[in-house]
């Protein structure tokens, strides 16, 4: 039982919602440096051979499938015992080297043994990883991957959830399936709505390999990344496969001009209860060199679906990041995870996703939730479409392309029902069953697919089982947007085939953009590892955001103009304020209160809206009640309020004043303390009413009667200074504008007192 308040208040946290263990190396719950990895190690035959006889201390006869698969795929002989003799600690420090080219450490990565790898990411901080894999990130520019699904798996739904995305800046959509039948219609909306959101948008559907393979010759997708290694050989023949059968099936891929990439991910080994005793990223450094091995252009890794068992461990997340340095070291475009949801906590999940995001990858996600979390077939999704507008922030905030871009709400709804309608086309066209107007319209403001009519499943279903099994494909699908009144979302289809035919997609981490997005007749360009390398080495290289790019993510759609802050702040002087001529030291039994510069003038109200006119009725009339007499001055030397305090003591006969700025920040001071001391405080102005400011003259008075005095309760409020601060320093610039060299003026008040 917790006896303490605090602890209790912590045990109530979200982070204490997570499962936290201690390591046990032998079930695999270890991230890194477990005491059964081997140490690396490599012998070749001697030439003419040069045949792996040994390595990280197997021999050729222990050697398993994957041993046999890395020796003979993966490593560069030609480099492969310069780069085994070269302390790991040199190569750490030339990934973080900025005079190291990155091409430097890839030829040396290449001849690496999976304990080597390890061993060099072994000497590097989280600091010195992100800077590594800035480096060796294999494209220049960095981009993200979206995830859109529904549990309805509504067409309409699924178009304008996708069209958003693509509007958003995601270079991939990838959608996944409740029922795999459901594929077909479900990789076809999807389509649709990318190509009208953004035309070359890269899309892909997650389902079992083969049905994947039968899409794509459908031309119904354009990438996959189904194709999962793990890091041991009994989860690969409980997964049905080999490094060989994976090999062929990417070859099957690349053969039809979709771009595929391999799936991986710490954890996965030791969740199937197949560690073999070794720690998560060991096992993850044999995945990678399969991968690259195979002839993969890249890898989704960062432990993916199987974050929160790393996560439980110490290390945890720092191991994801190393398994993405790896990759990157090794030439492989990176697909950086993110995706899967990975805590409780906003502020464990937000500094997971600094790793990546500040660095940058090739797809910082894989993907981002376009959609609400409980729409996310994927498992969730540890940001989603919640989480636009503080993603975008937080690209804004640290100048960094995360891959989106702020938009409109006009836009958005535009884009959606064009995507809603174009697939309600193509079902009409197709004989597929009826997509509805109440849906198309639904689909256009929905936030999830509570918002959707139901659907009949099993007639959905009988379509989606004709379509994979009879004629009909893209090009029947393009056929009937142009028929319909779609020719661009048409011509963007289009393009995407014939860029399949020139296969420029399949280089290394190759994403499209538009050079002319007005432009009728598409044409797409082609950002890969070979037309855009990163060429990151050190500060004013690499890729910078700037130009329109930096202006566009500036855009925020709620940035407001700074004149936008003070602009109901401003009125008409008030007329029952006057100017007297200078101040002069006054009576016994008077409180003075002193104004600043713009107040009643250039400024008529206070940060939360108080006139100034009721400010001073109820300062006025709280020195009325206690039988003093107020006095008003203006001070034009200062805006500060510690000065106007101290103006007003000193001019006051009582000693006591009054300090009182336009945004309404007020202090009592009392003559002869030191400038930055005083009586009373009241700093928080947008927390103080109009019966705060009557106490405030009461107790004025009271202090000028020398009476004993209960300060005046205020409210502090924490969250003031992050809604206000903006308008705070406006207002307070625009009352220091109205500072010039002219004396304390007296100023006639005519009010009429409340007592």
């Amino acid at each position: 039982m917790t006896q303490s308040k605090r602890f209790a208040r912590l045990a109530e946290r979200d982070i204490n919602k997570e499962t936290f263990v201690e390591a046990w190396p032998d079930a695999g719950l270890i991230v890194a440096d477990g005491p059964n990895d081997p140490r690396p190690s490599l012998t070749l035959e001697p030439a003419p051979h040069k045949r792996v006889i040994e390595m990280d201390g197997k021999t050729r006869a222990q050697f398993d499938s994957l041993d046999t698969f890395i020796a003979d795929h993966f490593l560069d002989l030609s480099v492969a015992e310069e780069a085994m003799a070269t302390p790991s600690l040199q190569i750490a420090r030339m990934l973080v080297d900025i005079n190291v080219p990155a091409d430097q450490v890839r030829r040396l990565a290449l001849g690496c043994t999976p304990a080597k790898l390890c061993e060099i990411v072994r000497h590097m901080s989280v600091l010195e990883m992100m800077m590594g894999l800035a480096k060796m990130r294999v494209r220049k520019t960095p981009a993200n991957q979206a995830h859109v699904t529904n549990r309805r798996e509504n067409p309409a739904l699924l178009a304008a959830d996708a069209a958003e995305a693509a509007l958003r800046g995601f270079a991939e959509i990838e959608t996944t399936v409740g029922i795999a039948r459901m594929a077909p219609l479900n990789a076809l909306c999807v389509l649709v709505g990318s190509q009208t959101g953004r035309g070359g948008v890269l899309t892909q559907c997650a389902i079992e390999e083969s049905m994947g393979l039968r899409l794509a010759m459908k031309g119904l997708t354009s990438y996959a990344e189904t194709l999962s290694v793990y890091g041991t050989e009994r989860s690969f023949v409980d997964g049905d496969d080999t490094p060989w059968s994976k090999a062929f099936l990417a070859s099957a891929y690349a053969s039809r001009g979709v771009k595929i990439r391999f799936t991986s991910g710490t954890g996965s080994e030791a969740l199937m209860g197949s560690s073999e005793g070794k720690s998560m990223l060991y096992l993850e450094a044999r995945c990678l060199c399969i991968v690259r091995g195979a002839g993969s252009q890249g890898v989704q890794n960062g432990s993916i679906s199987c974050i929160a068992l790393p996560e439980s461990l110490p290390g945890g997340v720092r191991a994801v990041l190393a398994e993405n340095l790896i990759a990157a070291m090794l030439g492989l475009e990176v697909a950086s995870g993110n995706d899967a949801l990975a805590s409780h906590s906003a502020i464990r999940k937000s500094a997971k996703l600094m790793l990546q995001f500040i660095p940058g990858t090739d797809f910082i996600f894989s993907g981002y939730s376009a959609v609400p979390r409980r729409d996310n077939m994927f498992g969730g999704g540890n940001f989603d479409a919640e989480d636009f507008d503080d993603y975008n922030v937080l690209q804004r905030d640290m100048q960094i392309d995360g891959g989106l871009r702020p938009v409109r709400e006009a836009e958005v709804l535009a884009v959606r029902r064009e995507a809603a309608r174009a697939v309600q086309a193509v079902y009409a066209e197709l004989g597929f069953p009826e997509i509805r107007d109440e849906e198309v319209e639904a689909a256009v403001v929905a936030h999830s697919s509570d918002d959707m009519p139901a659907r009949d499943i099993v007639a959905d279903l009988a379509a989606a089982d004709r379509f994979l099994e009879g004629p009909q494909d893209v090009r029947d699908v393009i056929s009937a947007l142009r028929r319909h009144g779609f020719p661009q979302i048409a011509a963007n289809l289009t393009e995407m085939l014939r860029q399949r035919t020139l296969g420029d997609y399949l280089q290394p981490a190759a994403i499209f953009v538009r050079d002319d997005p007005s432009s009728p007749k598409p044409t797409f360009r082609v950002l890969s590892a070979l037309t855009d390398p990163n060429d990151y080495a050190g500060p004013g290289s690499g890729y910078r955001l700037q130009g329109a790019r930096w202006q566009e993510i500036t855009a925020l759609p709620q940035a407001r103009s700074p004149h936008d802050f003070i602009a109901d702040r401003i009125g008409a002087p008030l007329p029952n304020l006057h100017e007297l001529g200078p101040a002069r030291p006054g009576r016994f039994n008077e409180v003075i209160v002193c104004v600043g510069p713009a107040f009643g003038t250039a400024l008529t109200q206070t940060i939360n809206g108080l006139p100034h006119e009721e400010v001073l009725k109820a300062i006025f009339t709280g020195i009325a009640k206690e039988g003093m007499i107020a006095r008003l001055i203006k001070a034009y030397h200062t805006s500060d309020c510690a000065q106007l305090g101290f103006t007003a003591s000193s001019y006051s006969g009582s000693g006591i004043g009054i300090g009182l700025q336009s945004r309404g920040t007020a202090v009592i001071h009392k003559r002869g303390m030191p400038r930055l001391h005083n009586l009373e405080l009241f700093s928080f102005s947008p927390s103080l009413t109009l019966e705060t400011f009557e106490q405030i003259g009461r107790n004025a008075a009271k202090y000028a009667k020398g009476e004993a005095v209960k300060p005046v309760p205020v409210t502090v409020d924490n969250w003031a200074r992050l809604r206000l601060i903006v308008k705070t320093a406006l207002l307070h610039r625009r009352e220091t504008e109205e500072v010039r060299d002219k004396p304390p003026q007296e100023l006639f008040f005519d009010w009429e007192p409340d007592v």
